[in-house]
This record gives C-alpha cells, sequence and structure tokens, in this order.
C-alpha cells in the first residue's frame, strides 16, 4: 500500500447558492468552461431563513467550485457579476488536497 503524501497543496472552495436550477448549471458550465474553476459541484437543498422579517423555506441549488487560492480573486470577481442573487451567500474556505488533485486542478484553470 502506497503511503500517504503529508504535503497536500492548499485548495480553494467557493460555495453559493441559486434558486434556479437553470442558473445553477449555466454558472457551473461557464466556471468550469472558462477555467475559473476546475469543477463545480450543483446539489439540490432545502434552505431555511429569514429575509426581510418574513421566514423562508426554498428549494435552493447549492454550487461548490474548486480553484487554487491563486485563482479565487478572478472568480470571485466573476460570480459577483453572474449571481442572479442581491445579497449573494459566497464562502470560501481554504482546504488542503492530494498532490495529483492539485495538479489536476492547476492544469485545468487559467492562473
Amino acid at each position: 500500500m502506497r503511503e500517504l503524501d503529508t504535503h497536500m497543496p492548499p485548495m480553494s472552495v467557493l460555495t453559493t447558492t441559486v434558486g434556479k436550477e437553470d442558473d445553477a448549471r449555466r454558472i457551473a458550465s461557464t466556471a468550469v468552461r472558462d477555467r475559473l474553476a476546475a469543477c463545480v459541484q450543483v446539489e439540490r437543498i432545502a434552505s431555511h431563513y429569514v429575509w426581510q422579517g418574513t421566514q423562508c423555506e426554498d428549494e435552493e441549488w447549492r454550487l461548490v467550485f474548486k480553484t487554487l487560492p491563486t485563482g479565487m480573486f478572478a472568480l470571485l470577481r466573476w460570480l459577483r457579476a453572474q449571481h442572479p442573487y442581491d445579497l449573494p451567500q459566497i464562502l470560501v474556505r481554504e482546504e488542503q488536497a492530494s498532490r495529483e488533485y492539485a495538479a489536476w486542478v492547476e492544469d485545468r484553470l487559467k492562473v
């Protein structure tokens, strides 16, 4: 069995939600096509929140973008221009990835 790789390069993960499946598919597809993200996962979710004083429960689509820290600024700028919400949820976290996966992500990006 191969030994575990102790050096795991940084990876940036951006998460947002949209209210329509068509928007989710368009945003995900365009981000990958334009090499702003190596991959985008789209999941159907139920969101519970309070908006303008009203408690809401809505179906949304969560998008999870995989990129490198060096590509995050371009992805953020692009997503803010594309996002259909007035106040989008945009969450960014840094994680570590296997060398092989990080190399694949780097190869897929414009960075």
